[in-house]
């Protein structure tokens, strides 16, 4: 544990799911209704500082949760992402994309091309209360 770390003195959002490796959170990003991460419990920085088997269980968490956003959410795209520049804590963004949301195409840290769509956002907000109980409900088996 870093105690200057906020994903390992916080769950780092609203938490859904977690066993003891890892978490999965809600992080209600106003402008991306359905935006969840994935975080390692442990305080590591790359994929690479976990065992293969490590890897493929935090890999298939990511693509649960992904199918999970696909099935609810019903994206343009799915954008994942493990960046951790600003937080070097192992983490995955699993971020619902949609023509209308204010980066689209580009990422949802860049610069704004457009205002928010709050039809769109409204609608999309309406389906995260299904989005969270689809996850739990995936990952409260494993």
């Amino acid at each position: 544990m870093n105690s200057n770390c906020p994903l390992c003195t916080t769950d780092g959002g609203e938490l859904l799911w977690k066993n003891d490796e890892m978490r999965v959170i809600f992080a209600n990003e106003p402008d991306y209704p359905g935006f969840c991460r994935v975080i390692w419990n442990e305080h590591v920085a790359e994929m690479s500082q976990l065992s293969v088997d490590q890897r493929a269980r935090l890999h298939h968490i990511v693509m649960l949760v992904e199918k999970a956003i696909i099935d609810v959410m019903h994206p343009d795209k799915v954008n994942l992402a493990a960046l951790g520049n600003m937080v070097p804590h192992l983490h995955w963004h699993i971020i619902p994309r949609y023509q209308l949301d204010v980066c689209f195409p580009g990422s949802v840290w860049s610069e704004k091309l457009r205002p928010s769509n709050q039809e769109h956002l409204i609608k999309q907000q309406a389906n995260t209360v299904l989005l969270k109980k689809k996850i739990q409900d995936v990952l409260g088996v494993l």
